[in-house]
């Protein structure tokens, strides 16, 4: 068995190097499909058709390239539950009654457990709490698969509701001889943030067969099943959520030019266009994006924007005629904009007139997710005979933190 692993291992190593080489043979392919492209235009003062076409298909083939890169990294990064952590012996015992409670439907264990833990979660009629590893197992890969809660601030929480008192101006500081008389400090203006979790929910089915294979690792079928269904759920919800019953989006917010920017408010940097980039020297606009934010928020940033948003962008030049999009040097890794890695998020809206289409700032200081500690199954193997449901859930709350670390980009004349 550990041979086999080994071999399996080695072969989807292979095969990962193998379409890492096809990604950057197809970025040279495109790189050289928009200099013919760009040379067309300066010759004919249009574009060639059949050149358009040719870059078209190499773009799309870079992107499906990408998607299957990541596909397999993730893959391979995906860990087994049980792979080797120590366990106490309470989560063991955790760990075996969850595990017949799912396969048999028993609850008495489960039920013992939790009273004695005195659980705040032990009333049966909202299911029990999955194995601690088991959770962990769930939100590392939600982490791999949601593109903003990859790059955002996570807290967990046990309450319903998250505050944190936040300060918008800061206390008065400097320096002071020894003996001087200290000055009385100013008060700062705080503003209290308020992240209330909201209830996500999946629904897997298995049939009673897949429930009595003894072999079937139940924990990690469950884990499976529920991480991309929570992660695209809650994707979506950090861009574009309105905060009922769910996370507020940092695209909800309200937005005003960054030169007028205040407190609670997201700036945004106008493309000089409706609906697209300025004709003339484009990359300017994404400079001019990056250096709206300030110099503390740069170090740690990150652009975000969707795929045709990125395909757009990518046959960009600087004066000196480097592309500002730049592929990663190892498989896994992000794309490079100006330096700056790419977070890629479906999203976020593609470029029509006054879209937000692109982000660029600290996603970790200026937007936060939060955690509540916990996740429940309910077991129903009534509703949809022969399949056996299993009601899951977790509490997910989120939103801008620091309203100064993301700026935005709208595609509009001013």
């Amino acid at each position: 068995m550990t041979h086999d692993h080994g071999f399996e291992a080695k072969a989807a190593q292979s095969a990962l190097a193998s379409e890492f080489e096809e990604f950057m043979r197809a970025f040279e392919a495109f790189k050289e499909a928009n200099d013919e492209r760009l040379a067309g235009i300066e010759r004919r003062g249009a574009t060639d058709p059949v050149v358009t076409d040719k870059l078209a298909r190499i773009d799309s083939a870079l992107d499906e390239t990408k998607r299957s890169i990541d596909q397999m990294v993730l893959k391979q990064a995906r860990p087994a539950i049980g792979g080797g952590t120590a366990c106490t012996s309470a989560a063991i015992a955790h760990k075996t009654a969850f595990d017949g409670y799912v396969r048999k439907g028993e609850t008495s264990s489960l039920r013992d457990l939790e009273a004695k833990a005195l659980s705040v979660g032990s009333d049966p009629d909202g299911g029990y709490l999955v194995p601690d590893e088991t959770e962990r197992t769930v939100n590392a890969g939600m982490r791999s698969l949601s593109p903003i809660r990859a790059i955002a601030g996570v807290r967990q929480v046990s309450s319903s509701v998250y505050k944190v008192p936040f300060s918008t101006s800061g206390f008065a500081t400097g320096w002071i001889g020894e003996t001087a008389a200290r000055p009385q400090t100013g008060t700062a203006n705080i503003a209290e943030l308020s992240y209330p979790t909201m209830e996500l929910y999946a629904m897997p089915a298995a049939t009673q067969s897949l429930l009595d294979d003894s072999a079937v690792n139940i924990d990690e079928w469950l884990a499976e099943e529920v991480r991309s269904v929570f992660a695209e759920q809650e994707g979506t919800a950090f861009v574009t959520g309105d905060g009922v019953n769910k996370p507020k989006g940092f695209l909800a917010y309200t937005t005003v030019a960054n030169a007028s920017w205040t407190w609670g408010n997201i700036g945004y940097v106008a493309s000089g266009a409706a609906g697209a980039f300025p004709a003339t020297d484009p990359g300017d606009k994404l400079i001019d994006l990056a250096y709206a934010v300030k110099a503390g928020y740069r170090a740690n940033a990150h652009f975000v924007m969707n795929r045709s948003t990125q395909s757009v962008i990518r046959k960009m030049k600087d004066v000196d005629g480097t592309y500002l999009w730049q592929p990663s040097l190892e498989a896994g890794a992000p794309s490079t904009l100006l330096g700056y890695p790419i977070a890629e998020s479906e999203d976020m809206p593609s470029i029509a007139a006054n879209t937000l289409s692109l982000a660029f700032g600290d996603f970790s200081r200026g937007y936060l997710v939060v955690d509540r500690v916990g996740i429940r199954v309910l077991r129903d193997p009534y509703s949809s005979k022969p399949y056996v449901l299993f009601y899951t859930t977790k509490r997910v709350g989120g939103g801008i933190h620091d309203f100064d670390a993301i700026k935005l980009m709208k595609f509009a004349a001013s």
